[in-house]
């Protein structure tokens, strides 16, 4: 198994406190290493775990784990974790885990886990829509549909998101759940492939300023998080304002988002403030003439 054998690549950093005797990573942290990769690359599936599970009434118990080790880790070191499911059983999953120094492969092997009932923990058919979803996933298809709508028809998913993120994570006010702009404004949702809603934006125009429009509510429940989705919203909304031939797009953005605007052209205008308890920075960008 090589870097390129792996859709899915975990980024980590050996701590002091992995680190044994031989001043090399105690054998037992690469299983915590691949454990953290997997959540990882749930994410990376755009299926938050726990929801998902729920939702399909199961839940994956490890039946098997072996590691193979071929090098050594050591304080510092900046290492890739690799997951990838290698094979779908009627009941079980098998996944293959490679840990990386660079392009040199450190540790390999697989865990089997098996789809069962949570309670009674008896094997149940791994569901059809997780195995396509698996499926799709590894061979190299998008996780997620973008959908655009009003908000009658996307209202009721794009609050709810709004709420778990806004509110329920960040402590911000219920005010930001919905306001009047929504009315009007076109809604975007990221739906995965189990057919959740996972991630919500909006566009909304500027009120008495012809051809310009302002992003925001942008929002990425936690578990469908470092996937790319705020990019593939932000790059639809860009598409569809280009389309409709506007000619600036503004946004409010907080301050950890404000590379993802960045990188797609965003320029940042005036001084940091602060807003609903949090530090934002405006940005503005121009678009070209259709």
């Amino acid at each position: 198994m090589k870097r390129t054998d792996f859709r899915y690549l975990e980024a980590l950093r050996v701590r002091w406190a992995e680190v044994d005797m031989q001043k090399i990573v105690f054998n037992a942290h690469y299983l915590m290493y691949i454990d953290t990769a997997v959540g990882g690359w749930w994410r990376a599936l755009a299926l938050p775990y726990a929801e998902t599970m729920e939702a399909l009434q199961g839940d994956l118990f490890v039946r098997k784990a072996t590691l193979e080790y071929e090098g050594s880790a050591r304080y510092d070191e900046r290492l890739a974790v690799g997951v990838r499911c290698a094979r779908l059983g009627n009941s079980s999953l098998q996944l293959q885990a490679a840990v990386f120094r660079g392009e040199q492969r450190l540790v390999h092997g697989e865990l089997i886990y098996v789809f069962a009932d949570p309670v009674l923990q008896q094997s149940r058919p791994v569901p059809a829509a997780l195995r396509a979803a698996l499926e799709a996933f590894e061979s190299g298809q998008p996780m997620t549909e973008l959908r655009g709508g009003d908000w009658a028809r996307l209202g009721a998913d794009a609050r709810a998101i709004r709420q778990a993120v806004f509110v329920a994570e960040q402590g911000l006010p219920p005010l930001l759940v919905e306001d009047a702009a929504d009315a009007g404004a076109l809604q975007l949702l990221a739906v995965n492939r189990l057919g959740r809603p996972v991630a919500c934006s909006r566009l909304v125009d500027v009120q008495g300023q012809a051809g310009v429009a302002q992003i925001s509510r942008m929002a990425v429940l936690p578990g469908a998080r470092g996937c790319g989705l705020g990019r593939q919203m932000l790059d639809h909304l860009l598409a569809l304002a280009a389309g409709r031939g506007l000619v600036e797009l503004r946004v409010q953005a907080a301050q950890e988002a404000v590379p993802l605007y960045r990188r797609a052209g965003f320029q940042a205008e005036g001084p940091v403030y602060e807003e609903a308890g949090l530090p934002h920075q405006d940005l503005r960008l121009r678009l070209p003439p259709p």
